[in-house]
């Protein structure tokens, strides 16, 4: 196998793959977005023919005034995931059996070697434990032919079989969607709340008002209308010339306190789990952003 021996051949190879690997990820991204492209431009095709088959389309592309269902809305339509998928693999099958044809009678393995290999190969894994245009024992015939087809072989089939591992990837986050609603799952912790003396009012002012009132009989959250009522911004009662002492003054300093963690929680309440969203995956990067253009699946 063709590796760098010496310490400028390795050196040369971390720059080269370093820029030569971004140069191929950008590559298959392209190669994603014109097949997902060309793909629903033909099931696009297949679609207008059905709805002109049914009746719902005229011959020059517009809908009928008598059908006004939004299922058949064409701006709205969006190839499905799964025929995509399903083209795909067909795609990275045949592609793999052209292969194999080329690889059996060169490398003399099986068949099923050859299939093996080249799935092994279209999709980067490279176990090494078959390689081709390696044999020592025999030459091949016209091995630059040879070679010059496992480079195309290879090109090409990893396109296909990045962008269905990308379609497929659409499919398991449905999936994963599909478990957590079933499931009903949530994804924050919601503490039950305890009996808690009352940071607002003191506790021995709310025992003096009538006992079970405050938070410290009833254990609910600090009643935060009466703090005007009751104290302003430096801890001093209004209307009153009655001296406080220092355990009240200190509780009341605590009003702040008090209203950020009603904030914080209300907050957290609002942004934790969303109904709308159904608690699953959402978005994507890169590739998957992509596809998620392209075939619609923002809100799955």
């Amino acid at each position: 196998m063709t590796t760098p021996r010496t310490t400028e051949g390795k050196i040369l190879l971390i720059f080269y793959g370093l820029f030569g690997c971004a140069g191929a990820f950008l590559f298959f991204n392209l190669f994603l977005e014109r097949i997902i492209t060309f793909l629903a431009f033909i099931l696009r095709t297949i679609h207008l023919r059905e709805l002109r088959r049914k009746g719902l389309l005229d011959d020059g592309g517009r809908r009928n005034s008598q059908s006004s269902t939004d299922d058949d809305s064409l701006d709205s339509w969006k190839p499905s995931v799964y025929w995509v998928m399903l083209i795909l693999f067909l795609g990275a099958v045949v592609i793999a059996c052209c292969a194999s044809a080329m690889y059996q009678p060169n490398e003399r393995w099986s068949y099923f070697e050859t299939v093996y290999f080249c799935f092994v190969a279209f999709a980067t894994i490279g176990f090494g434990d078959y390689v081709v245009s390696q044999r020592a024992t025999d030459r091949y015939d016209d091995v630059h032919w040879y070679r010059f087809g496992n480079f195309v072989f290879l090109v090409v089939g990893c396109c296909f079989i990045y962008s269905l591992f990308n379609v497929t990837s659409i499919v398991i986050k449905q999936l994963l969607n599909w478990i957590i609603k079933k499931l009903d799952c949530r994804c924050c912790y919601r503490p039950k709340p305890r009996a808690r003396r009352n940071a607002i009012t003191p506790g021995h002012i709310n025992k003096s008002k009538g006992g079970g009132g405050g938070a410290g009989a009833g254990g609910g959250a600090p009643d935060l209308t009466d703090v005007d009522s009751n104290y302003d911004s430096e801890g001093s009662r209004r209307g009153s010339s009655e001296m406080i002492s220092m355990r009240d003054f200190l509780q009341a300093n605590k009003i702040s306190l008090a209203m950020m963690q009603k904030q914080l929680y209300e907050t957290a309440q609002r942004g934790a789990f969303r109904q709308s969203d159904g608690g699953g995956f959402q978005g994507g990067v890169g590739p998957l952003a992509i596809l998620n253009r392209k075939l619609g699946q923002e809100d799955v």
